[in-house]
């Protein structure tokens, strides 16, 4: 149970949301959590992986409850990091704004909700369920990825969602050109993943035979 109450100063606690497949859950996820934990003085971080994507087949993302304990054993040793089923355990697609709205609704009556997710990402949030709401409910994190360049984010946000500008923190993290379809297509090849996810993640692709492609 995570627990929203006021913190010490006496107002709401400042919850960082972190959405995605996780498949597998990888150091830019953990770096990325962190330092937007740090930067933004964050109370914790909540990892929250999809069930059923709205926009992927469901057939190409890895079972769920794999995902979920993929993730769990990732944000184990951090204290201020957790993983919600909230996602995986519903029967339909998941939505922002669904998973948005739970955490607004918690125990805390005003919480302070950040959404962490990718600069691309954000521009675009216009195509995305209920947007008008969301804006309404939480600050986005715009995380950029390497080769991102952040001067033509702003600049394309200014021209095109001027009234963002004011939802959205950006957020650089040093140049880890890792992601989940890199390390899939090296398990694939059967290329070591060592340093790419944490180790006891690693034991678990291991252990389960996740994305090999010669079983």
């Amino acid at each position: 149970m995570i627990s929203f109450n006021r913190n010490e100063t006496g107002g709401p606690r400042k919850i960082g949301l972190m959405g995605g497949t996780f498949d597998p859950i990888h150091v830019g996820h953990l770096v990325t959590a962190e330092e937007a934990r740090q930067q933004f003085d964050l109370h914790c971080v909540v990892f929250v992986p999809t069930g059923i994507p709205p926009h992927k087949k469901e057939e190409a993302v890895t079972h769920p409850e794999h995902r979920y304990l993929m993730t769990s054993l990732a944000v184990m040793s951090n204290p201020s990091f957790f993983v919600s089923r909230l996602e995986i355990d519903r029967s339909e697609p998941s939505f922002t704004i669904d998973t948005v709205n739970h955490f607004f609704r918690s125990e805390d009556p005003d919480p302070e909700l950040y959404f962490i997710t990718g600069a691309d990402a954000i521009l675009e949030i216009f195509t995305w369920k209920d947007y008008e709401e969301l804006l309404s409910r939480c600050t986005f994190i715009a995380v950029s990825r390497p080769g991102y360049s952040l001067d033509r984010f702003r600049g394309t946000l200014r021209h095109t969602c001027p009234d963002l500008l004011d939802k959205v923190h950006l957020l650089e993290i040093p140049a880890l050109a890792v992601s989940s379809t890199f390390i899939r297509e090296r398990v694939a090849l059967g290329k070591t993943i060592k340093y790419l996810t944490p180790e006891p993640v690693e034991q678990y692709i291991k252990k389960h035979s996740l994305y090999r492609t010669d079983i």
